[in-house]
């Protein structure tokens, strides 16, 4: 493997004697240690070392159960907004996020999601932002919700639309799988443009994470 700490996907594959395409799957599945810059798939040689140990020492690894929003959203982290920036937006969440038992450094939080929102933008489009970041201080998932009167026009989107519904992710450095999970449940639920809607609609912050859990 190459001598450096961070390795490119094809780097990866050349040392485990599999495709590319190989590993860009077991990525995309959170199979592999691994993380975006911004959409090129990085990957510490450390992390990779150690499981490809435990792959090679027998025994399969577990896989994750999915993840259910209900599981790692409480209603008091749920937030109607009135917000004229995204970065209101952001310390809002930070906040209410800091404040779950699982989060031990509201400093290090704030930190590592604006350093992420610097590096690329988590506006994913259809009016949503998922900033989302993995910290040593967190000691398990957590989640955070806002929805916003008005749109965002400073939170930058793939389909350049105002943000109005923001869901703020904490996890673990060690949760990678249930990570990537996480966004996507999330990307799942908020797909439906009927749910969006009755987000943007709902009158109190009940009605919203009463929406986001029902389906589980």
């Amino acid at each position: 493997m190459a001598d450096h700490d961070i390795l490119t996907l094809e780097e990866v594959a050349e040392y485990l004697r599999v495709s590319e395409r190989t590993v860009y799957d077991w990525a995309n599945k959170g199979e592999i240690p691994c993380g975006k810059l911004g959409t090129t798939w990085r990957f510490k040689r450390a992390e990779v070392e150690r499981w490809v140990d435990r792959k090679l020492g027998g025994g399969r690894a577990a896989r994750p159960e999915s993840v259910l929003l209900k599981d790692i959203l409480a209603p008091e982290r749920v937030l109607q907004l009135t917000c004229k920036t995204k970065q209101q937006a952001l310390d809002a969440l930070v906040d209410v996020l800091a404040a779950a038992p699982e989060v031990k450094s509201r400093d290090e939080l704030a930190r590592e999601v604006n350093e992420r929102e610097k590096l690329m933008s988590t506006g994913i489009g259809f009016g949503i932002g998922v900033p989302h970041v993995r910290l040593a201080s967190v000691s398990d998932l957590v989640m955070a919700v806002g929805v916003n009167d008005t749109g965002l026009d400073d939170y930058a989107s793939l389909d350049d639309e105002p943000v109005r519904i923001i869901c703020m992710v904490a996890a673990r450095d060690g949760q990678h799988a249930q990570y990537l999970k996480t966004l996507a449940a999330i990307s799942g639920v908020l797909k439906d443009t009927a749910i969006r809607t009755a987000l943007l609609e709902a009158d109190e912050p009940a009605t919203v994470y009463n929406i986001l859990t029902a389906g589980g």
